[in-house]
């Protein structure tokens, strides 16, 4: 059979593109080993530091204690690498920290942490690094990611100003670590200065609430096993722990580091010695220098808790810190769409500081009310919120009252709203719903967390009223629920609800609604009662 010039052109071409394709394949596949290779060799050399400093160089050491360098079994590079995060720029003693360490182990990495490059710039010894957490356009991504730059077992985390006097302290704490095996304690600590200098404290995260609680924890005699710590304290974690944080090295450093280690389960050993000397106590020689530390250590927590999605801390001296919306903010979360709240879907509920919001408004419309003459009771979810928790459903995001639409001329706050909006002299908004034939009061002009009135009047014996919803809820019921209204618990006062409060709320959401939460539409978002 003969080939045609057409047909042997065609073939040639096929033939060529399967060669290119065959060498394409092959180039990625080397890319692909290449890139292996180059992580299995960071643990022999790591890339250049970024910033000032220079590069990291090779972390071989030269010799050392057993434990430490050179140990059986472990290779014969140094086992920690010495890690300083915390220091302002403005004042510090990186320099003499990492002589200090240097002097008495001159094997041992040493890098110091910022997110831009500091200015004045450190002054390092040799031996000593600069990392530069803040990417440059112009180098490597792996040029300001630590992990490619700590390549020993484990990370010592020092304060600023510490000094290493005894050089077995280290490894003391590297043989506590490894005595707790494979349990729960991750990280060891030891004190500067004295023990009293560090408070160890138990720490619960509560992501769902968006809360952060801290309490005393108490002290044993061979030290304290607990999730937190507050204070002056060197800290040993394993390198490979360290780096499976999402946030290894946020700041504040502590705060950050054991936020995600109590939401991991782990707990924090401070022992009773060996003390680490600083003399450099206090840390800052004049008093305007404390100012502005303090000042950016609280800008850095605002930060990370924001970035944390926590809003509430409870510290353990009772005392309450808040990262939240406020009355001069907008609230937590966007327009609700098809009342389901974008929170839900993060499967959290209802920030605490909207909550606050919530119960804040609340009181005050009630008391107006009250002081007004005019006759309401809690309703919907609100009411149910009262009967299951006495607050607001954990989940909901606005209070609803029923109010008699006879009573409306009693209340200066309300009678007038036919014109516009009120703003009251406590920063409060009245006006009338563009939504309907109802009242809403916002929390302040800023911030729309909100309290909506429904004013019902009777017809034939039955609660109505002129706007209605798509809610299920939002039906006509018996006028005798409301006669008498009766006191009940809500959110730290005393409110008033229907007389019968199951067969109210069964006749607006069905039978069985208290004993069953669900959040408000199921079809969105369903709550996962096994969580609760």
């Amino acid at each position: 059979m003969r080939i045609s010039f057409c047909q042997g052109l065609l073939t040639g071409a096929i033939i060529l593109n399967l060669l290119i394709l065959y060498y394409v394949s092959r180039a990625q596949q080397q890319m692909m080993e290449k890139r292996k290779d180059f992580g299995r060799g960071s643990r022999r050399a790591a890339p250049p530091a970024s910033g000032l400093g220079g590069g990291l160089g090779l972390f071989i050491g030269t010799g050392g204690e057993s434990g430490l360098v050179g140990a059986e079994g472990h290779g014969r590079g140094p086992r920690v690498t010495v890690l300083l995060r915390e220091f302002e720029n403005f004042e510090n003693y990186v320099g003499d920290v990492a002589s200090s360490f240097l002097h008495q182990r001159p094997e041992l990495p040493f890098l110091a942490v910022a997110d831009t490059p500091p200015y004045p710039p450190l002054v390092l010894p040799e031996g000593a690094r600069l990392l530069v957490l803040s990417p440059s356009p112009d180098q490597p991504p792996q040029a300001h990611r630590p992990e490619f730059h700590i390549q020993t077992e484990f990370v010592l985390l020092v304060p600023d100003g510490v000094e290493l006097e005894q050089p077995r302290a280290i490894e003391r704490l590297i043989r506590e670590l490894e005595g707790e095996g494979g349990g729960p304690v991750r990280l060891v600590a030891a004190p500067v200065l004295t023990r009293s200098a560090v408070q160890c404290l138990h720490l619960r995260v509560n992501l769902r609430e968006w809360t952060a609680t801290y309490s005393p924890a108490a002290s044993g005699s061979s030290g304290s096993v607990c999730t937190a710590l507050q204070g002056d304290a060197v800290v040993l974690i394993r390198t490979e722990d360290l780096f499976n944080l999402s946030v290894p090295l946020g700041r504040p450093l502590f705060s950050s580091l054991f936020i995600q280690t109590a939401l991991r389960g782990w707990k924090v050993k401070l022992l009773e010695s060996p003390c680490f000397s600083a003399n450099h106590r206090p840390l800052f020689s004049s008093a305007h220098n404390q100012w502005k530390a303090d000042t950016r250590i609280k800008e850095a927590s605002g930060k990370l808790m924001r970035s944390f999605g926590l809003k509430r801390i409870l510290l353990p001296d009772g005392k309450e810190q808040w990262y939240g919306c406020s009355k001069e903010t907008p609230r937590c979360f966007s327009t609700v769409q098809d009342d389901t709240p974008d929170y839900l879907y993060l499967d959290r509920w209802t920030p605490p500081c909207c909550l606050r919001a919530l119960r804040e408004t609340t009181k005050y419309v009630i008391n107006i009310l009250e002081s007004s003459g005019v006759r309401y009771w809690l309703e919907g979810g609100t009411l149910l919120g009262a009967v299951r928790h006495q607050d607001i459903i954990p989940w909901d995001y606005d209070v609803d009252l029923g109010i008699y639409l006879e009573d409306v001329p009693n209340c200066d706050h309300l009678k007038n709203l036919d014109s516009g909006s009120l703003v009251d002299a406590n920063g409060y908004v009245w006006e009338r719903a563009v939504e309907g034939d109802f009242y809403r009061v916002q929390y302040s002009e800023a911030n729309h967390l909100h309290v909506d009135l429904w004013p019902f009047y009777p017809r034939n014996g039955m609660m109505t009223k002129d706007t209605w919803t798509e809610h299920k809820q939002d039906v006509e019921f018996p006028e005798h629920f409301v006669q008498p209204l009766v006191p009940m618990p809500f959110a730290g006062i005393t409110a008033y609800g229907p007389n019968n409060h199951r067969a109210f709320l069964e006749l607006k959401f069905g039978e069985g609604v208290i004993e069953n939460p669900q959040y408000p539409n199921p079809a969105k978002k369903k709550l996962d009662r096994s969580k609760l």
